[in-house]
């Protein structure tokens, strides 16, 4: 009995030192992270005033409270992130992509569900393939994808919305992260942006979509998504802003981009052989209206309708998977994609395959912007 218990307290003490050496680490690593100069990566916590530490029992609660993990950002796990891929290929500190999912629905104009667009997107994500057959590589391997919670707009409406992607977006830059945005309303590609555009002097624009999306305000919203790029135009001069796609505006927008020199395509212009020359298609012309960094900006109504019928506002005469898929090609060689969002998917109960759609564009992009 004697030699019993004292293998169980001998057991009991090497236990105790061992949670005190994880606290004393812990410790350790948050008080380096709140002194003065140093990087703060732990998002909810800011240093005391003067730059002084906290007492370490203050701090253990601290932790306590916000339970740390991943670097500050809340992943989701493998049941629920993109592509349902494991923590290895998925954590926060391993990965050099990132999913934002913004659910953000205010000002939709005619089909509704918008919100929904992002869960959908991540959920029909599980039964796309890792091998992309085109590249001959699994990217997420190589990058690591994290997925953060979605964002929780709560009343979050208008400016406010878009200032909540912008601090998140931001966080994300500042650490490095190549960010993908899904929306949601196109309103919340304006606070993506606006933190691009800091992150990146002499950035460029390209927009795929059925839409201008110029428009001052829109039923008395400057925040709608038909007024998002000009709010875009605010701070990135519009003459680096291309459009690809457009088959529906108004003649307010039509006056916006003669007077401000928005580089648009029209769709039936692309159909009709304008921009295709001895030596160049219409796909060169437009990479040619763009600086090195471009942020890709994705309006899922850029598609026709006959492939993505799920989102709120369809256009005839759109675009088709081949087509989209060798501009964006072409581009991945020739500039640095830098960030992208895709927004505005619908989903139609029982039916699958626009999300799917959805889900292997953003892989797709994801894939390219890696080219390089």
């Amino acid at each position: 009995m004697v030699h019993l218990s004292f293998i169980a307290t001998i057991a009991a003490s090497l236990r105790l030192l061992s949670y005190t050496i994880k606290y004393r680490e812990r410790v350790l690593v948050l008080q380096r992270a709140l002194q003065p100069g140093f990087k703060n990566r732990f998002c909810n916590i800011v240093p005391v005033a003067g730059g002084s530490l906290l007492h370490p029992s203050l701090i253990f609660r601290i932790m306590r409270k916000y339970r740390l993990r991943n670097g500050c950002m809340k992943v989701l796990g493998q049941r629920e992130n993109f592509l349902g891929i494991e923590a290895d290929y998925s954590s926060y500190q391993n990965s050099s992509a990132v999913i934002v999912s913004a659910p953000y629905e205010h000002t939709t104009s005619y089909g509704k569900g918008v919100k929904d667009g992002p869960k959908e997107i991540l959920r029909a994500s599980h039964y796309v393939e890792f091998y992309d057959e085109e590249l001959a590589r699994e990217v997420f391997r190589r990058i690591g994808i994290a997925t953060l919670a979605p964002l929780s707009f709560a009343k979050r409406v208008d400016s406010a919305a878009v200032d909540l992607v912008y601090q998140t977006v931001k966080k994300l830059l500042a650490d490095e992260k190549f960010v993908v945005v899904l929306g949601g309303e196109h309103t919340v590609s304006i606070g993506a942006l606006a933190a691009f555009a800091e992150k990146y002097p002499g950035l460029s624009v390209l927009q795929f979509d059925a839409h201008a999306d110029l428009r001052g305000s829109y039923e008395g919203n400057k925040f709608s998504h038909a007024s998002t790029m000009a709010r875009v135009c605010e701070f990135i001069d519009p003459r680096r802003v291309v459009q690809v796609g457009v088959r529906a505006l108004s003649v307010e927008e039509v006056d916006f981009i003669k007077e401000r020199g928005v580089n648009v395509f029209y769709a039936h212009e692309i159909r009709g052989g304008a921009y295709t020359h001895f030596l160049k298609s219409w796909d060169d012309v437009v990479i040619e209206k763009l600086t090195d960094a471009v942020y890709i900006t994705f309006d899922l109504d850029f598609f026709d309708p006959s492939i993505m019928p799920a989102t709120g506002t369809p256009e005839p005469n759109g675009f088709f998977w081949d087509e989209t898929m060798k501009l964006l090609r072409k581009l991945s060689f020739k500039k640095r994609i830098v960030g992208v969002d895709v927004v505005e998917l619908a989903p139609i109960p029982g039916f699958h395959a626009p999300n799917i759609t959805a889900a292997k564009l953003v892989y797709k992009l994801i894939n390219y912007a890696f080219v390089r």
